[in-house]
């Protein structure tokens, strides 16, 4: 619901215009980060904090001038490239869509095709790329496609140590999932920093 009374656009679009580069991030895959190319407008109906699940196009303003899809303007390659940290960094080019003219969903690992329907962004059809669909589409009809980097940044999935992963005997923290924690926020500072210079 708070996607849909357009929480995110709210709290952006005072400030876009204003910033050098912006990155949505969330917890994504174990061991790696992703840098989503492609965002889908497509909600999969997994239930939201209110245990609503709702299946559907994104609800956005103005919706005749939807897009099914969108872009990060991160410079991906540079991240990719640099040596930010520990743990890998993927450009994750994958989207789920349906093909012109055709009915069912498939995978292309490759980003959409010339006019599909969004089944999944490259950071699946839930909180990540809903939140970085509404990003990146305000940033494009704000026009500032073509001057501000922004998108979608998945982190690792942070976990605990070695011995402390059962729920009934584990602890709330431990060494492992502590440097997993520091390793990983400075690779997000690293990447942002990254994403910066370039």
């Amino acid at each position: 619901q708070d996607f849909t009374d357009r929480t995110v656009e709210r709290a952006l679009r005072p400030y876009l215009r204003r910033v050098d580069l912006f990155a949505t991030v969330s917890q994504g895959r174990v061991g790696r980060f992703d840098v989503e190319r492609t965002n889908g407008a497509w909600r999969g109906g997994f239930p939201d904090n209110d245990n609503v699940g709702v299946t559907g196009t994104v609800p956005v303003a103005d919706p005749a001038s939807q897009p099914q899809w969108t872009t990060t303007t991160l410079p991906y390659r540079a991240i990719v490239d640099a040596d930010t940290g520990r743990f890998p960094v993927y450009d994750h080019t994958s989207v789920t869509e349906i093909p012109a003219g055709q009915t069912q969903p498939v995978v292309r690992p490759d980003g959409p095709t010339p006019g599909s329907t969004a089944r999944a962004g490259g950071g699946g059809d839930y909180l990540s790329n809903e939140i970085a669909y509404r990003a990146t589409l305000l940033r494009d009809r704000l026009g500032l496609h073509d001057v501000l980097p922004g998108g979608h940044v998945h982190t690792p999935v942070l976990e605990f140590g070695a011995g402390n992963t059962d729920p009934a005997t584990g602890t709330v923290t431990d060494p492992g999932f502590v440097r997993n924690r520091l390793d990983i926020i400075a690779q997000v500072r690293a990447i942002v920093s990254v994403a910066a210079g370039a």
